[in-house]
C-alpha cells in the first residue's frame, strides 16, 4: 500500500512539471511531436528510475552523517566517528546523472539513429534537467526509508514527466489546426494551456489527503468533547461546595434574626 501510495503521489500530486515546474526547457522544446516526446519521455523515465535507486544508496552509505560505520577501520577512517559528507551529495549525485544519460545517448545512437536525430542536443541535455536531479534531491529531503521506495518514486516521478510532455505535444499538434491568436502562438498558449494542466492535476490533491484529513478532524472532535465533559468527581466537588454555601447562609440569616430580637 505504502508503495502504491507513493507512486501515484509522485505521479499526479507531485508532478515534477505541473506541481514544481522542473525540466520545462525540454517540455516546451520537445513537445512539437508526440513521437519525440514519446522518446525523450522514455529516457527520463529510464534515467529517474535508474538514478534515484543509486543515489539513495549512495546517500544512506555514504553522505549522511555516520553513513561510514560499515567502513573497516583498516582502511584509515574510523567507520564509528560521525563523518558528515552531504556536502558533496550535489556532486555525487549529477556524476551519476551524467553516467546514465551518456548511457542512454549510446543506446538511443545504437538503436534508434532518426529518435537521437530528432531529440539533437536535448538527449544529451537531461544530465543538467533540473526535474532528473530534483528527483534525487526530493528523495533526500523527503528521506524515503527504503530502497524500493525510492524505485518507486524514481518511476513515478518519470512517469509523471512523461504524462505532462506527452499531453502537451498532443495538444500543440492538434492547435495548428486551429485560430490561435497570433499574440498566443507558439510558447503563449504553450503556458497557456500548461497553466490549466497544472490547475487540473492539482484536483489530484484530495485523492490521497482525504481520509486522513476526516480522521484528523474526528480525533480533534472527540478531544473537544471529552474537554467539555464534566468528570464525577468535578461534578461531586460543585455539589458539596453548593450544600456548604447553602448552610452559612442559613447560619448568617439566623444570626440576623438572634440580634434583631
Amino acid at each position: 500500500m505504502e508503495h502504491l501510495e507513493l507512486f501515484f503521489k509522485s505521479i499526479f500530486i507531485d508532478n515534477m512539471v505541473f506541481a514544481t515546474f522542473l525540466g520545462m526547457c525540454s517540455y516546451l522544446a520537445v513537445s512539437k511531436k508526440v513521437t519525440t516526446a514519446v522518446g525523450l519521455g522514455a529516457a527520463v523515465i529510464f534515467v529517474l528510475a535508474v538514478t534515484v535507486p543509486l543515489n539513495w544508496l549512495l546517500d544512506q552509505y555514504l553522505l549522511q552523517e555516520g553513513a561510514l560505520v560499515w567502513l573497516d577501520p583498516k582502511y584509515g577512517v574510523d567507520g564509528s566517528e560521525t563523518l558528515d559528507l552531504s556536502f558533496l551529495s550535489f556532486i555525487m549525485f549529477i556524476a551519476t546523472i551524467a553516467t546514465m544519460v551518456q548511457l542512454v545517448e549510446i543506446v538511443v545512437e545504437k538503436f534508434s539513429p532518426s529518435l537521437y536525430n530528432s531529440l539533437g542536443i536535448f538527449l544529451p541535455l537531461i544530465a543538467v534537467n533540473c526535474a532528473i536531479l530534483g528527483g534525487s534531491l526530493f528523495m533526500q529531503s523527503r528521506e524515503i526509508p527504503s530502497l524500493g521506495l525510492a524505485l518507486t518514486y524514481g518511476v513515478g516521478s518519470g512517469i509523471g514527466w512523461f504524462l505532462a510532455i506527452l499531453a502537451i505535444a498532443a495538444i500543440r499538434e492538434k492547435i495548428r489546426y486551429s485560430s490561435v491568436p497570433p499574440a498566443l502562438r507558439g510558447l503563449g498558449i504553450t503556458f497557456i494551456i500548461t497553466g490549466l494542466m497544472a490547475i487540473g492535476f492539482m484536483s489530484f490533491g484530495g485523492m490521497l489527503t482525504g481520509g486522513d484529513e476526516d480522521t484528523k478532524e474526528q480525533t480533534k472532535d472527540a478531544a473537544s468533547l471529552i474537554k467539555l465533559e464534566p468528570s464525577s468527581e468535578s461534578t461531586d466537588k460543585q455539589v458539596t461546595t453548593e450544600v456548604e454555601v447553602k448552610e452559612d447562609t442559613n447560619v448568617v440569616a439566623e444570626n440576623i434574626k438572634e440580634t434583631e430580637n
